[in-house]
């Protein structure tokens, strides 16, 4: 089994020290959240000729309710007077808001700021954002790369193909070779959204089962090998990111199937509603998430998730609100990864039973540094 307090303390450090190699690399090289169009903050923004005038950055969540956003906003707010930054926050009302999103990032052209920190909605933002590029705004998106990835200046975020597989790869070893019926529960299916293909497409990696388009969900085989044995995929449902598009989709899947046993969910939210209509029909499954948000880690710890993968939101606005500043200020555009087209953040898999051969840290772990703390 792979776990350590070694690794713990390799990913803490990690998360830590990102904050300085971008501060580094920038300079060397490389009020409450509110819904679609309110705003935290005094309103103008100024520029940035210096390091004594405020430089106006807009934070244009997908919505204000998933913890993972308020999560996101909060860290963003704790910093902006460290940064001297007058930050305005803003979101869809709702997960496939794009007016929400278009709107707000109209209203930060329209302040002068200086820049965008984004978790782009759909492909369907995606003009908005060269508006913003045109006119002048530094464009950063945060967790969902956006396609392609130069619609933006850069992207920092989670490596969600690596977190969808090592979700995957945890799954399959604990099946032990029994037979995989699965259901995903995707973020949409009527919208084309890098984060939902690439989590659900690196969990169905991490099985060891063959994908077709990896940029698309749902036109693998239904049935097939994966790693250990025999899988049929029984439904690929949308849960919008909710805890009660969670408990739909899932309603959805046990009727065509009863018999599922291991459950992808695109976020923990997702999880929480799929496990209430499993435990309403009487069922049990193997749930496995992505967010390691620190509700979605006590829901690892009270056996509701059996892993997840967890990533840094706290991380992704702070670091971008940086960068930005700085940029605004005469220094230096951070840098992507090495071999990425985007700026990673970490992913660590929380789970309380480990598995051979994949990396992991005990929920215990997890809630130390849930969000990127």
């Amino acid at each position: 089994m792979v776990r350590s307090q070694q690794a713990a303390r390799r990913i803490t450090a990690t998360v830590g020290a990102l904050g300085l190699g971008l501060a580094l690399a920038a300079c060397g090289g490389g009020s409450d959240p509110t819904s679609s169009g309110a705003a935290s903050g005094s309103g103008s923004a100024t520029g940035g000729g210096s390091s004594g005038e405020k430089v106006g950055v807009a934070l244009i969540t997908k919505d204000s309710t998933n913890p993972f956003f308020v999560a996101m906003q909060k860290g963003a707010q704790a910093d902006a007077a460290k940064n001297n930054v007058e930050l305005t926050i803003a979101s869809g009302k709702q997960e496939g808001d794009d007016q929400g999103q278009i709107e707000a990032i109209e209203q930060a052209i329209a302040r002068g700021d200086k820049g965008i920190l984004i978790t782009p909605m759909s492909e369907g933002v995606n003009a908005a954002i060269k508006n913003a590029r045109d006119a002048g705004l530094y464009v950063i998106a945060l967790d969902t790369p956006p396609d392609p990835a130069d619609t933006v200046d850069i992207t920092f975020a989670t490596d969600n193909r690596l977190a969808g597989q090592l979700i995957g790869k945890w799954a399959a070893a604990q099946l032990k070779g029994e037979k995989a019926t699965i259901a995903l529960l995707d973020l949409f299916n009527d919208k084309i959204v890098s984060v939902d293909y690439n989590r659900d497409q690196g969990f169905l990696e991490g099985m060891g089962i063959d994908v077709a388009d990896g940029k698309k969900n749902g036109d693998e085989a239904p049935t097939g090998k994966y790693s250990g044995g025999d899988y049929e995929i029984v439904c690929n449902e949308p849960g919008n990111g909710a805890e009660d598009g969670g408990r739909t989709a899932m309603e959805k899947c046990l009727a065509k199937n009863p018999n599922v046993n291991v459950v992808y969910t695109i976020n923990e939210p997702t999880a929480v509603g799929a496990n209430a209509a499993l435990q309403a029909e009487g069922k049990k499954a193997m749930i496995v998430s992505i967010d390691g948000g620190c509700a979605g880690v006590q829901s690892v710890k009270d056996g509701v998730i059996g892993a997840t993968a967890q990533q840094y939101p706290l991380k992704m606005a702070t670091l971008g609100m940086e960068a930005i500043a700085k940029i605004a200020r005469g220094g230096e555009k951070p840098a992507v990864t090495e071999g990425l087209d985007f700026y990673n953040t970490g992913v660590a898999l929380v789970t309380d039973t480990a598995a051979d051969g994949v990396e992991s840290i005990t929920a215990d772990e997890g809630a130390k540094i849930c969000w990127g703390n």
